[in-house]
């Protein structure tokens, strides 16, 4: 296997490369998913520990990953983490960040250029970052040949349209500025609602509450299905307890809702379920289990 940083494994015709930038704690559970309560996170502490949960200190641990498809000769990049060198005064772990992301996408073999998607599941701050590359004292989109599809809720809710979120987060106005306003002035942004074709395997479906635009998307080639979910699923704790959002979702009840729907899919159509942000394998199967979800078995790399 390659270095752990770069991860890759087939689903039918369609290559799966996974590129993890940073693995590492985050916020203490209970207040990252509040309302799972703390004796799931102990009833499970054998697993979960130490990929999904540091006991020790009760935080969770997550990584911060970009996933790669090569399908039907396209190139499709599913968000971009953070980027280097933006201010997010916000967010003490983002602010100013440092990573080799350009160095995960050359250890993979994948040259910005060749490029033809990307996907931004939402526009939080840690899945647009490396859609613009510092250039000349401004932003410019760092894959210089794709389409960037961008939820069209989200452009509208973070737009200046909406006071950059309503003003609520300075960060807001900052990423709108430095990762997606580059993207339309380059003439490479496409909004899309409902759902979106990219190919004949991959489509793109709104799954709203994180974000007013969250999506997911749906890999279906031969007999293997995958949905990657971005923040639907922060940790594995919400597919045993999928009525609980996580801190960071918008509408939490709305978000909860899509989580339930994604999860009743996945399970039946045995679709790889695949975060943004889960640590260990990145990816899992989810099964029925009563009125709940239980996991089934995690991704395997080859």
């Amino acid at each position: 296997m390659e270095n752990e940083s770069v991860q890759r494994m087939m689903l039918g015709d369609v290559e799966v490369i996974r590129l993890v930038e940073w693995r590492g704690t985050f916020l203490p559970a209970g207040d990252f998913v509040p309302g799972a309560g703390a004796e799931v996170w102990r009833e499970n502490r054998d697993w979960l520990t130490p990929d999904h949960w540091e006991g020790e200190d009760g935080r969770v641990a997550a990584a911060l990953q970009t996933w790669v498809l090569r399908s039907g000769g396209r190139t499709v990049v599913v968000d971009t983490g953070v980027g280097n060198g933006r201010e997010r005064p916000g967010s003490a772990l983002f602010h100013q960040w440092q990573g080799d992301f350009p160095g995960l996408l050359a250890r993979a073999g994948i040259t910005p250029e060749e490029v033809d998607v990307v996907v931004n599941t939402h526009l939080h701050v840690d899945h647009v970052g490396w859609n613009t590359t510092a250039v000349d004292g401004g932003w410019a989109p760092t894959f210089p040949n794709a389409r960037y599809l961008l939820p069209a809720a989200d452009d509208a809710w973070f737009g200046p349209g909406n006071g950059y979120a309503k003003g609520g987060r300075v960060d807001d106005r900052l990423l709108y500025e430095d990762s997606i306003a580059p993207v339309h002035q380059a003439g490479q942004a496409v909004l899309w609602e409902g759902t979106h074709r990219i190919d004949e395997h991959l489509t793109l479906e709104s799954a709203p509450g994180h974000t007013p635009g969250s999506a997911v998307l749906r890999l279906a080639s031969g007999g293997d299905r995958a949905v990657f979910v971005g923040d639907l699923v922060h940790s594995p704790v919400q597919i045993l307890r999928p009525d609980c959002s996580s801190c960071f979702c918008l509408d939490p009840a709305e978000a909860a809702a899509s989580r339930r729907r994604i999860l009743e899919r996945a399970a039946d159509q045995r679709e790889l379920v695949v975060p943004a942000h889960f640590g260990g394998a990145g990816a899992v199967e989810v099964r029925k289990a009563g009125e709940g979800f239980a996991l089934g078995p995690w991704a395997a790399y080859r």
